[in-house]
C-alpha cells in the first residue's frame, strides 16, 4: 500500500501490535519514513523462553475455528454495551460512533461468514487469534536500532495492557531519537484522547 499511495516520505502510526508491525517496518524501510508514532507500541513481555511449538500448533487450531466463532448481536445496543464492556473509559457518544462504522448488518458477509440474526464486528476474526511465533525483544531490538527518523512514543496513564515504566524507559531508549507523551487515557489511547492524539502526530510529523 505505501508503495502504491504513499508519497516520497511517510509518517507512519501504529496501535498496540500495529506498533510492532510499524516499528519492524520502519527499521526494514527507514529511508521512506519522516516520523513514526507508536500508541502503546513497544511489544508484549519478552517471551524468548516461551515453547513455540506449543504455540504454534494453537494459532494453527485457532486458524482452524477462529470464523467459527464469530459473535452475533441482535441489536447495536448490544454492541455498544459489549464495547463499552471491554472498554470502560469510553464515553456513549464515541461507542455509537465506532459501532456505526464497525459493524455490517446480518445477512452480510464477514470474513468468510455469513451473519444472520443480528450484527457481527467488520474485523477478521482471526486477527483475535495469537501468532504463531513467541515475541523475542532482542529480535525488535535489532530493528528499533536501525530506526533512523524521530519516533514519538505515546502511552495512556491509565492503560491496562502496557509494560512498566522502567522496561518501556528501556526500550524507547534502543531508538535513536525517541520522545515520550503521555495521555490521560487507557491502552486505546485513540480513542479516548482522539484530538490530543491527532495533534501530538501532526506536531511531531511537523518536526
Amino acid at each position: 500500500m505505501i508503495r502504491q499511495k504513499a508519497r516520497d516520505r511517510v509518517v507512519l502510526v501504529g496501535h498496540s501490535m500495529g506498533g510492532s508491525v510499524a516499528a519492524y517496518w520502519a527499521g526494514t524501510r527507514s529511508d521512506r519514513l519522516a516520523s513514526l508514532v507508536l500508541i502503546e507500541g513497544l511489544g508484549p513481555p519478552d517471551m524468548d523462553g516461551a515453547d513455540g511449538p506449543s504455540r504454534t500448533a494453537m494459532w494453527i487450531e485457532a486458524w482452524r475455528t477462529g470464523r467459527a466463532k464469530q459473535k452475533v448481536m441482535p441489536t447495536l445496543d448490544d454492541v455498544v454495551r459489549r464495547m463499552k464492556r471491554h472498554d470502560e473509559l469510553l464515553d456513549d457518544a464515541s461507542a455509537q460512533g465506532l459501532v456505526a462504522g464497525g459493524v455490517v448488518a446480518g445477512g452480510a458477509e464477514v470474513g468468510t461468514t455469513a451473519v444472520d440474526g443480528g450484527f457481527a464486528w467488520k474485523l477478521d476474526p482471526l486477527h483475535n487469534t495469537i501468532g504463531p511465533y513467541p515475541y523475542r525483544l532482542e529480535t525488535a531490538k535489532k530493528y528499533w536500532a536501525r530506526v533512523a527518523c524521530p519516533v514519538l512514543c505515546i502511552d495512556g496513564a491509565r492503560s491496562k495492557l502496557n509494560l512498566g515504566d522502567h522496561e518501556r524507559a528501556a526500550r524507547r531508549a534502543v531508538f535513536a531519537n525517541a520522545t515520550h507523551l503521555v495521555l490521560d487515557a487507557g491502552h486505546a489511547v485513540q480513542r479516548h484522547r482522539p484530538a490530543e492524539v491527532a495533534a501530538a502526530i501532526l506536531e511531531h510529523a511537523r518536526r
